[in-house]
């Protein structure tokens, strides 16, 4: 349990959802953590929860949409650990409801892309400088989305700005490789949370379910033992990929779910 032992991690988001998924996993692997987001009683309690079963953690204040919270993170983080080794870009606004092309507006565009690409843009950037500074140099680890594989009803602006960020993670993989910084990206499939349960109507539970290989929906652990991996000495050769974790969701063709209700296997 020290795939990640002396590695300090900054994972955004995480005061719920899949990023306390992440970085309980990270801290149980050795790893020294940052917990970041606006809500510090939340951030508090898994830094809490970390601390209980042994791991080293503090929370940090972060606003995804403002720069100089996010250089302050950086700042004090390698004040408090030393240096920076990962980081977790995991924060973003799912506006999985923005709507079609018509139907938006460009404050909602605009809203979605702040959040969830210039979000990322921005902490891949400002982090760059620490993890230039390490020999070893570092892992950045994009959680990105299923909506970015292919179009939509709706969520526009959300699978465009996703598809910005697997851009983004290969850019960054070619232009910083030779100093040892590794960028991947992880585009998980349905990940039900103990915050989106409920949230979740069953039909759309069921649609996933149908064309899912596995007979489960995710959990945030499936995201956190792809994030150790990507953030351990293991995948030193692993770099510039968009990975899928999502059951087998995205692998196989559109119409499996139909042909299933059929009980056929071809027409």
């Amino acid at each position: 349990m020290n795939r990640l032992r002396e590695k300090a991690a900054v994972v955004t988001g995480s005061t719920s959802g899949i990023g306390v998924g992440i970085a309980r996993l990270f801290a149980a692997e050795g790893a020294r953590v940052v917990i970041c987001g606006r809500r510090e009683e939340k951030g508090q309690a898994v830094v809490d929860s970390i601390r209980r079963e042994g791991g080293e953690a503090f929370y940090h204040f972060m606003d995804i949409t403002d720069p100089e919270s996010i250089e302050k993170l950086f700042s004090d983080t390698e004040k408090e650990y030393g240096k920076i080794d990962v980081l977790v870009n995991n924060a973003a606004n799912v506006g999985l409801k923005d709507g079609r092309v018509d139907e938006l507006s460009l404050e909602m565009w605009d809203h979605i892309f702040q959040s969830d690409l210039r979000g990322a843009f921005c902490t891949t950037k400002y982090v760059l400088p620490y993890m230039q500074k390490n020999e070893a140099g570092g892992s950045i680890i994009n959680i990105g989305s299923m909506a970015s594989c292919g179009g939509d009803l709706g969520s526009t602006a959300y699978a465009c700005a996703k598809a910005g960020v697997d851009m983004l993670t290969q850019s960054t993989a070619l232009q910083y490789g030779k100093q040892n910084i590794r960028c991947n990206c992880i585009r998980p499939g349905l990940i039900v949370t103990p915050e989106n349960d409920a949230h979740v109507p069953q039909p759309l539970k069921d649609i996933f379910l149908s064309n899912i290989m596995v007979n489960r929906y995710g959990c945030p652990e499936d995201i956190g033992h792809m994030c150790v991996y990507l953030a351990s000495d293991e995948s030193c050769y692993v770099t510039g990929q968009i990975i899928n974790v999502d059951g087998g969701l995205n692998s196989h063709v559109s119409t499996v779910a139909q042909f299933r209700q059929l009980n056929s296997r071809t027409w």
